[in-house]
């Protein structure tokens, strides 16, 4: 089957192909110039992770879905530039002498990061996990105070 004719080109299926090779190493990604595993397994743990963004008069909120993890499994984090870095990694539940027929949760690492506005205090952040939505909160400068015209005395020479 010719994929040209579903709109799909060659060099879409090679990214594809190399993006989903079982080829291991980012040498060889490098070389090929495509994207290394790094890349591709943050790309979609953060395609993974939904999240509602609300703006507030005195606040910003990020309210993200994170079913059957504990607060310990996720760290929030203000990189430079203010970027707000919200990760962590839900691992497979072992039991002894279970056997799994079939599995749908989603396991692996999530990862979101939003580049906070210039107004965005990120002295004043809270976290708070309840029922399995991580509700992150981040307070707002407030607005500069308007500049007062400045009175010169003039004095007689």
């Amino acid at each position: 089957m010719d994929f040209r004719l579903m709109g799909l080109d060659a060099p879409l299926l090679h990214t594809l192909h190399h993006m989903l090779s079982e080829e291991d190493g980012a040498d060889a990604a490098k070389s090929a110039g495509g994207p290394t595993r790094t890349y591709v397994r943050d790309a979609k743990a953060m395609a993974a992770t939904p999240a509602d963004v609300k703006e507030y008069p005195g606040s910003y909120v990020f309210v993200i879905d994170m079913p059957g993890l504990k607060s310990g499994d996720i760290k929030v984090q203000v990189e430079e530039d203010n970027v707000l870095n919200i990760s962590g990694e839900r691992k497979r539940e072992e039991e002894e002498g279970a056997k799994y027929v079939r599995m749908e949760r989603r396991i692996g690492k999530f990862m979101r990061k939003f580049v906070l506005p210039e107004n965005a205090d990120t002295d004043k952040i809270s976290a708070v996990c309840q029922d399995g939505v991580l509700t992150v909160t981040v307070a707002k400068l407030p607005p500069p105070e308007p500049k007062k015209p400045k009175t010169i005395e003039v004095k007689i020479a």
